[in-house]
């Protein structure tokens, strides 16, 4: 029996505070990871919860990053982990709980990995070259997205790492189901304009 997945909006905005989900989730969009970086266990607890009444308020789907834990107990049903979070993550825990899961990936060793992992979605990148972080990874280019969407199966592909709008359109036409984005829109000057300029272009 084939399983199905769950499809993702193709906009996939990447913010680090609740305070940013409800802006953006205003403004919008209908999938949104909340990624919070060096916060204490309490901050990152009570962002989740914040996040999670934003994004119901709104019909939004919230992907927490890395703390499953805590997006557990907070009865969230999706999480994304990253390659150095699947060594601690208990998978057992994290499928009892019936929460989704969503796996980054650089390279055919890790994709193999994530894939034995049955994730509900798989992450690529960096695309290209991005501002973000100091990645080891060469930029992977978009063919590159075409033959992992090959070797995933039915899951949603999802395409991270120095995206643009225009960018972004070409992830969509060359394979990936979602097009990730974190700079081009909390650096934005506008960063409600630029998230319904994403939605409108993504569409």
């Amino acid at each position: 029996m084939t399983r199905a997945y769950q499809t993702l909006d193709p906009f996939y905005p990447i913010v680090d505070s609740a305070d940013w989900v409800l802006r953006i989730v205003g403004a919008g969009a209908k999938l949104i990871q909340l990624r919070m970086k060096d916060a204490s266990e309490r901050d990152v607890a009570r962002d989740i919860v914040r996040a999670k009444s934003f994004c119901e308020a709104s019909g939004a789907q919230l992907i927490v990053n890395d703390y499953w834990a805590a997006a557990i107990e907070a009865g969230c049903d999706y999480i994304h982990l990253g390659q150095g979070d699947l060594d601690t993550a208990d998978m057992k825990a994290i499928r009892k709980a019936g929460v989704k899961v969503g796996v980054s990936t650089h390279d055919r060793a890790e994709l193999d990995r994530a894939l034995s992992l049955d994730p509900d979605y798989v992450a690529l990148g960096p695309v290209y070259p991005t501002l973000l972080k100091k990645m080891p990874w060469a930029p992977q280019g978009v063919d590159r997205l075409a033959e992992w969407k090959k070797l995933i199966g039915g899951r949603p592909l999802v395409a991270i790492g120095g995206l643009t709008i225009e960018r972004a359109k070409l992830c969509l036409a060359g394979g990936a189901d979602s097009a990730a984005v974190v700079t081009d829109i909390v650096r934005a000057g506008d960063p409600e304009a630029q998230t319904k300029a994403w939605i409108e272009a993504t569409r």
